[in-house]
């Protein structure tokens, strides 16, 4: 296939693009390297994809709806993978235009891409902040996610509408993938294990929001590109056993699905935090904190419909998980 992914020098579009270049596909992969964490990193992750003769690397941001046009016009894309986003839920609550710009404008102008040049599938990062207030455990894409607690989640919530319309509209296949808390090797700088990590190592105390009563869904890196791997080969038809008056919200009448891609096992936060302390060989100074606005006390992923349609269920423990980030990070940052 000739691939495109954005976003791609984010932590799992380079890990994608990595996977899909080593199975013989063509790639052209796109970011603006924008400043929300550290650039250096996201260069370091592009160096080890550039390598590779069938990539082609362009910056580009998604907002930005002529160049996005052009990229359109001037290749032929089987499936495109969309994994740019202005991500974390507390930075929307500091800075809600990032991501209106680059979750809703930016979308937008990848579907009217896909649209016109007639791709044959596009799969898209949706994320499991959808679910906001849902209290019922475990999570599946059947229920109803229509209240959610922060602008990052609706954003997702809005890409998964917008996604449906061009099905319906124009035929175009999409498939939504909402992930549940992705870690692992060569992760995001602002997610939990990387701050904890680096606090561990420096004996500054690592912050723990509503006192540490909290349980994720935590899923290694590698899980998550498999899941997305099959899913991109997983085209999406109209369901025959959809109705209009009982909606199934994870399929439709058109080409249109979503899944859930978790490790489907929610750990306690201080669980996490001991597995992190055991492979440092450190223990943490922890300072509990209340909850955060846009935050939720608990998730978990009910990922039958990823296993009944791609034959795959994540299954990389914790251990296994944090073990290997700690080793890449004690590498990375010598």
């Amino acid at each position: 296939m000739n691939v495109l992914v954005t976003g791609v020098a984010g932590f799992i579009g380079a890990s994608l693009s990595l996977r899909l270049l080593k199975e013989g596909h063509t790639v052209c992969g796109i970011d603006n390297l924008n400043d929300y964490y550290d650039v250096n990193l996201k260069k370091n992750r592009l160096a080890g994809i550039k390598e590779y003769p069938g990539f082609d690397f362009q910056q580009l941001d998604l907002a930005d709806r002529g160049k996005i046009e052009a990229l359109f016009k001037t290749n032929s894309f089987d499936c495109v993978v969309n994994l740019a986003a202005q991500a974390g839920v507390r930075y929307s609550l500091e800075n809600p235009a990032s991501y209106v710009d680059s979750n809703l404008v930016g979308f937008g102008n990848i579907l009217e891409g896909c649209r016109h040049s007639k791709v044959k599938h596009l799969v898209y990062a949706s994320s499991s902040s959808v679910y906001g207030l849902n209290t019922l455990m475990p999570f599946s894409v059947r229920h109803n996610v229509d209240h959610p607690v922060s602008l990052y989640a609706a954003s997702k919530k809005a890409n998964e509408l917008m996604a449906h319309t061009y099905s319906y509209l124009y035929n175009l296949p999409t498939t939504g993938l909402r992930f549940f808390t992705v870690y692992g090797p060569w992760g995001r700088p602002d997610m939990a294990l990387f701050l904890f990590t680096n606090a561990i190592l420096n004996d500054k105390p690592i912050k723990v929001f509503n006192n540490g009563n909290m349980q994720r869904d935590f899923t290694y890196i590698d899980d998550i590109i498999e899941g997305v791997i099959r899913v991109m080969k997983n085209i999406p038809e109209a369901d025959p056993k959809w109705s209009s008056e009982a909606p199934n919200p994870s399929s439709s009448c058109v080409p249109y699905k979503l899944y859930n891609i978790g490790n489907n096992q929610p750990i306690a936060l201080m669980e996490f935090v001991h597995a992190i302390e055991d492979a440092l060989g450190k223990k943490a100074v922890i300072d509990y904190l209340p909850m955060q606005p846009g935050d939720v006390a608990a998730t978990y992923a009910d990922v039958s419909d990823l296993t009944a349609d791609t034959g795959f269920t994540p299954s990389t423990s914790i251990k296994q998980g944090i073990g290997r980030f700690v080793d890449w990070y004690m590498d990375y940052y010598a």
